[in-house]
Formats: structure tokens, sequence, C-alpha cells
């Protein structure tokens, strides 16, 4: 016999209860004082695996075993009933469902408790629904982890949750060093115009497209990207957080720059104070016609700060013509720099334009200055006074409109005390100079050159970022450059091809350089070889049973090392 609860509505009984509940799917039982089962609903029956006659007169404790109550229930007999607040499973006949108890107390006419209903909710359903999602949400990274586009996405607070291969590829980031930070990170400034593009995204949910963004990969270098903002909404339509896919545009742009040879200051590279006050009197005399005088040591850069002031001056659209004066026979020099009409000599069989025509409008940069002969350095001089030159053969002079810009590894005042350089030509030429200091006297400037030759000489995405130990960094920031910022690039470009795809050791250096670090340190110990090395990387996995926290500590090497390490050297773990 059903024992019916007190204090319940008088029109609603303890069975118009439980089949109310039943409709709602929710399953109910009623607990005496006892805590002996009075009553259950079908849902209750069916979530607990029992029939109603097999429950009923049962105690509660023995029938719950494992489904924690999510309230606490007084007996008359102020005993507490105690439950653990997180859910658990039940294991029922035919099935394993996540159930979890919520119980409110009944009372009679006095107050006493005479009881409670016990209301069970089965999460099974919402825990399939979530397998779903983490399911589908699964498949979709899966995607873009295979696409050829670099993608991550941040949350609304604009911190990294997703960065898939390629975008690792193109920034030389492994996922683990970017995700949970500020999207920032992946850009030069906090105020970047491609943070502005995303946050705007987010704010209002419209797409956004950057042909002309900028990201920091993981050398500190910025590279050109053509990108995409969107906002990522969730299954109510709420926006949830942001998206980006980028293009690396680094080829693109050194094609242009191949093919229109134009320059920018980014493509020389100086924080030392005495490239940054060449850098300022660059910028103030693009804006003239003045004549320009560079002077620097061989590999110091003359001919790309003559690109640069030709790039972002008003003659920037006009053509830059370089003649080279060391590199042409004096016999040649003449024709090739003024041109030449049919009939001038033997072999002259049609008119052919020299180099000042064909700078007409534009720059024409006179390399090796120095080297011009004395018999030609006459005419250069009329053609800056006048602006008119003879062509060979020519009775007619022809008119040009062209900004001259020399440079020389070979003091030109020198050469004119010396009687080698006509002094009226010098000081046509010499209308503001530029002098750009030897490498060795800039040694600051070294660890920005040598970031900026491994970007061009291994970029992010012809493989994993290339690095350079301790010991090769020391003789590299230390050796003198005879030969400037040519003979450093020059080094690199040896080192990375001798030690082939593993970290630029010093033995990978030239020998002169090597023999330059023994004179230096002469009780230097040796570099492991990559080979000792892969095998006390994989000695040190083995002990630690492939754990990587604990092999890198006992390698005394950060975590994200080791794994750069055994990117490297293949190692499987």
């Amino acid at each position: 016999m059903k024992s019916e609860p007190r204090n319940l509505d008088k029109h609603i009984q303890s069975d118009q209860w439980l089949n109310v509940l039943d409709e709602l799917n929710i399953g109910a039982l009623i607990i005496d004082n006892q805590r002996r089962i009075s009553a259950m609903n079908c849902t209750a029956q069916a979530l607990l695996g029992l029939k109603e006659d097999e429950a009923c007169g049962k105690d509660c404790r023995e029938v719950f075993c494992g489904v924690p109550c999510m309230v606490k229930c007084l007996f008359k007999d102020g005993e507490e009933w105690d439950g653990d607040p997180s859910p658990a499973v039940s294991e029922s006949k035919d099935s394993q469902r996540l159930l979890t108890r919520l119980a409110t107390p009944i009372y009679d006419t006095q107050g006493r408790v005479a009881g409670c209903l016990t209301i069970l909710q089965d999460h099974s359903p919402i825990v399939d629904l979530i397998n779903r999602v983490h399911y589908e949400e699964r498949s979709l990274k899966m995607i873009l982890e295979n696409l050829d586009i670099g993608i991550f996405t941040v949350n609304k607070g604009g911190h990294v949750t997703f960065l898939n291969a390629e975008a690792e590829k193109i920034t030389g980031y492994h996922r683990q060093q970017i995700l949970g930070k500020p999207c920032s990170a992946l850009f030069s400034e906090n105020d970047s115009r491609d943070i502005c593009l995303l946050k705007d995204s987010i704010a209002d949910g419209r797409t956004r497209v950057c042909a002309s963004g900028r990201i920091t990969i993981s050398n500190g270098r910025t590279i050109p990207v053509r990108a995409s903002y969107m906002a990522l909404h969730n299954e109510k339509g709420s926006i949830v957080g942001g998206l980006a896919t980028f293009h690396d545009l680094t080829e693109v742009h050194q094609l242009k720059k191949a093919i229109t040879e134009r320059y920018t200051f980014q493509d020389m590279i100086g924080k030392d104070p005495s490239m940054q006050k060449i850098f300022e009197m660059a910028r103030v005399v693009a804006m003239s016609d003045a004549s320009v005088l560079i002077e620097g040591s061989t590999g110091t850069g003359k001919d790309i700060l003559a690109k640069i002031i030709h790039s972002i001056g008003r003659r920037s659209t006009k053509p830059f013509i370089k003649v080279n004066c060391a590199a042409l026979p004096d016999t040649l020099l003449e024709s090739e720099m003024f041109g030449y009409v049919k009939g001038a000599f033997t072999g002259a069989f049609q008119n052919k334009p020299g180099r000042f025509q064909q700078a007409d409008g534009g720059t024409i940069f006179l390399d090796e200055i120095g080297d011009l002969p004395l018999t030609l350095q006459a005419k250069l001089l009329r053609v800056l006074e006048d602006k008119d030159f003879y062509p060979l053969g020519s009775r007619h002079p022809v008119t040009v409109d062209v900004r001259v810009i020399s440079a020389t590894n070979r003091g030109l005042d020198k050469l004119v005390e010396d009687r080698l350089f006509r002094e009226d030509l010098f000081y046509r030429l010499n209308v503001v100079r530029i002098e750009l200091p030897a490498l060795k006297n800039r040694k600051s400037d070294i660890p920005l050159l040598i970031q900026q030759s491994m970007g061009r000489l291994c970029p992010p995405d012809k493989g994993p970022p290339r690095d350079i130990s301790d010991q090769a960094m020391d003789v590299l920031l230390n050796y003198d450059y005879p030969g400037n910022i040519r003979e450093l690039e020059n080094i690199l470009e040896h080192a990375l091809i001798v030690g082939q795809s593993g970290s630029i050791l010093s033995h990978h250096l030239p020998d002169y350089l090597q023999q330059f670090r023994a004179a230096r340190y002469p009780s230097a110990r040796i570099e492991p070889l990559p080979d000792a090395e892969r095998q006390k990387i994989l000695q040190a996995l083995e002990i630690q049973n492939g754990n990587r926290t604990l092999a890198a500590k006992s390698l005394q090497m950060n975590r994200s090392t080791l794994w750069r390490k055994m990117k490297r050297f293949q190692i499987l773990s």
C-alpha cells in the first residue's frame, strides 16, 4: 500500500505528482521518513532499471548507491542525510547512465519531515550531445589542419585559441608557444591595423580583408601577408571570437621588388645611432634632386642605400639605371654611358642610347665612381653642369633630366689630392655626402643582420627555423668582418649548407673563422656533433619513459627547445 506524502496540495496526490513528472520525462520517487521508497514513476523505473514492486519498501540508500543527492534532508530523528554534490554514474541493468538526484523534504501538518520527493536527472543525452559537438569540433579542426593557408582563432578577449599547421609553418611558432597568448604576439604592434581589423570584425560580425597586412614570425622579423578577418558564432548566433586566414606574401614581394627595383628602409637594417643618422639624412635628401655621394667599404650596402633614396623620392616611378664604372673597359665606358649614333665606328649599324638617356627623368647610379677614367670625367662634368651631352659620333647634343647618385669605396678627396680625380667634378658630385660605417664599427647591428639573413636564406615556409649555437653566435658577434655585410651573408650561407638541416655549430663556419675562434678561445670545448646530440636526447627520453618534460629537465634545456631538436633530428616520442 503506497503511503501518500503529507502537506501536498489537496488536489494533487502523490500518483498525480509522479504522473506529471513522467510526462516531462523526469524520474521521481516518494520516500518516507524511514528512508523507504513508497512510490516511483515509470521514468524513474527506466533510469534505475528496477520495477516499482522491486524497489518499494527498500531503503533508498541501497537503491541509490552511487547516485548522490544534490541537497540535504533532515529527518525527524535529527540525522543528516549527506550527499556529494558532484554527479555520479549509476549502472542500470541494460546501460550505464549519468544520473544526479535532487531531493526536497515533505512536511506534515505539524511541520515535521514526513519524507521527501526525489527527482532523478539523466545527463546521458547531454553528454552524448557534448560528445557529438566535440566530434564535430575535432572534424573541423582536422580539416583546418590540412588547409594550405594559415589560420588562427581568438576568443572575444583576443587570446589565441587555435593555430593550424600552415600557420605554424609560416610563423615559425609551435602552437604551444602561442596558444593562450594575446594575438598581438603575432603582430608587430599592439595597435597595428591588423589587430584593429580583427577587433572590428569581432565587434560587428562583418568580414574584413587586408591585402597588405604584416605578421611577426618567431625570429622577430615581420613578413607581408594577405589576411581576412571574420567573427566566430556559436549555435545561438552569438559572437564568441574571431578567425583569421592569411597567406605569406614574402616571395611575391621579393619578386615584385626584383622586377620594380623598389626598396624601402626595411631592406637596410640598422639600430646603431650612426645608421639612424644616415636614414634620417637619406629621407631628407630623397625629396630633392641634389647629387649624392655615398662612401663606404666594400659590402656596406652602398647600392641598397642608393636604391632606397631613389625609391622614396619623387623620381621613384622613373628609371633607376646602375653603371659599374669599374666593371666596363675604358674603351666601352663612354659608349655605354652616353651611347652612339649609326656609323660612329665600325660595327655601329644603328643608333644606341646610352645609360644617361635610359635614365632620363629618373636616377643614374654611378657605382665605383673613383675608377672613372680622367678622360671621361670631363664629359660627366658637362652633363652635371649643362644637362646635355653628345653621343659618340653625333653632332647634336642630347638633353636629359637625370639625378646622379655616385658611390665609391675609395676616398674621393684622397684621389683628388693625388690628381687621380678632377676636383671640379668631385665638388659637383659631393653636394650631399653619406659615409656608411664598416660593420665592425656598428656591431650592435650584427644580431639584426644575422636575423634578417637567416630569414632570407631559410624562410619559414621552407622548413623549421634553423638556430645558431651559442659558441657559433659568439664567433659571429666578435668577428670584425673586413668584407662587411656581404661577408656576413656569405658566412651564414656557407654554414647553412655545411650544417644541412641541423643547428649551425662553430665547426660549420668557414675555416678562417674556426681559426679565429681557436685563437680567441684557446681552451674552448668542442661542441657536440649532431649525431652525438641525437643519441643524448634519445637516451634521456628512454630513461624518462618518453616524458618530454622530465627529459628536458635532465638535459638542462627548455621543453620547447627539446621539441625543436626532436623535430630536427626526426625523433618520434
